[in-house]
Order: C-alpha cells, then sequence, then structure tokens
C-alpha cells in the first residue's frame, strides 16, 4: 500500500535496527483517513472470507480493526492485556510476550464473543516475531473458532514472524513489509522480493 509507505517514510523513525516509531499516525496519534485507507484494503483482500468476526489486540491493533470491521460489518473484538473489575468470567485466555516492552503479558477474550461458527480475521499494527498473532490465535482455536487470515498494517520482514505464521498455513497480508531498518534507514521489500 503506498500511502502507507509514504506516512511511514515520511512521519516513523528508526529507532534501531529492529525499533520503528510510527506514533504520528498508528500507535499514538491516529491518522483516520489513513485507517479508514487501510480499512478498505483489508477489507477487499479478505472479502470473500465470509468472516463472522475480527480480533486484535489493544491497543495499536483497535483503529485498523474497527475500520476493517465497520466496512465488512462485522464485530470486532479486542483481546485485553490488563484484568477488569467487567471481565471476570468465561475468559479464554493466553500467554503473549512483547519484545518491545521485555514483558510477558496475560491477554484475555470473553468467551462469550468467540464460538466454533465463527470465522476470524485478525488484524494488528506491527508483525515481527509473531508471538501476539500466535497468542490470538492460540485464544481463537481454544474457542474452537477458526482463525482465516492476519491482516498486518507494517510487517518486519527481517524478523521471523511472518515466515513463522506463513510456514504453519496462515494466510498473511501485510500492507508493508520493511526489509530493514539498518542505518536509521527504512527500506521496503520490493514486488520481486515478495512472498
Amino acid at each position: 500500500m503506498e500511502k502507507l509507505q509514504q506516512k511511514i517514510l515520511t512521519e516513523g523513525i528508526a529507532l534501531s535496527n529492529t525499533v520503528l516509531k510510527v506514533d504520528r499516525f498508528l500507535n499514538h496519534q491516529i491518522d483516520p483517513h489513513l485507517m479508514k485507507e487501510i480499512g478498505e484494503e483489508f477489507a477487499n483482500r479478505f472479502k470473500n472470507e465470509k468472516l463472522t468476526k475480527i480480533v486484535t489486540l489493544e491497543s495499536s491493533g483497535i483503529a485498523p480493526a474497527v475500520m476493517t470491521g465497520l466496512i465488512l460489518d462485522v464485530p470486532v473484538i479486542f483481546a485485553r492485556k490488563k484484568k477488569s473489575l467487567t471481565l471476570t468470567e468465561g475468559l479464554i485466555t493466553s500467554k503473549v510476550y512483547s519484545y518491545t516492552k521485555q514483558e510477558t503479558n496475560d491477554i484475555s477474550i470473553s468467551s462469550k464473543f468467540l464460538n466454533k461458527d465463527d470465522r476470524v480475521l485478525i488484524i494488528d499494527d506491527f508483525l515481527a516475531n509473531g508471538q501476539a498473532a500466535l497468542a490470538l490465535i492460540d485464544i481463537i482455536a481454544k474457542a474452537e473458532a477458526e482463525a482465516v487470515g492476519l491482516g498486518i498494517v507494517i510487517e518486519k520482514a527481517f524478523q521471523d514472524g511472518g515466515e513463522l505464521l506463513r510456514k504453519k498455513g496462515y494466510r498473511v497480508e501485510s500492507l508493508a513489509r520493511i526489509k530493514s531498518l539498518e542505518n536509521n534507514t527504512i527500506q521496503f521489500i520490493n514486488e520481486e522480493e515478495k512472498i
């Protein structure tokens, strides 16, 4: 998605060889027009999957997931990282390790929102090592629902998450695939290199 790539180049900051800061438009301040276009792109790519739910992880995946859900007219569920007074019973949980935050969290979704008839699309802001995606897939499997694919806004293709998920047979659609962040320079995978 060319507009997203341009936004990453103009407003993203490579903080290191593995960390990309995109807080100007995706995971702190949100560009609603860009999120609408991202939602339209995911909706177009997954329109034939007969989706019944979209699942994401709080908090940065919520904006693209909601836009996609709006366009596809399906509910969006976000896995919670923190316990809540109102979310205590009937939880489906999994563990996810965050390399960015260097911590492991339990994530949860209420079992009343997922069931064996659901066809679920996972949407997330980043794909790096694949741990968040695997935790969401685990929750979907525990609900006996089907994970039909993953829509990723930005994939760090130099890390192994995308390859891991694709080898497991999951459909991964990434709107921007980053080849390298070395020397504070953002490089994308070109068309010939795409999977």
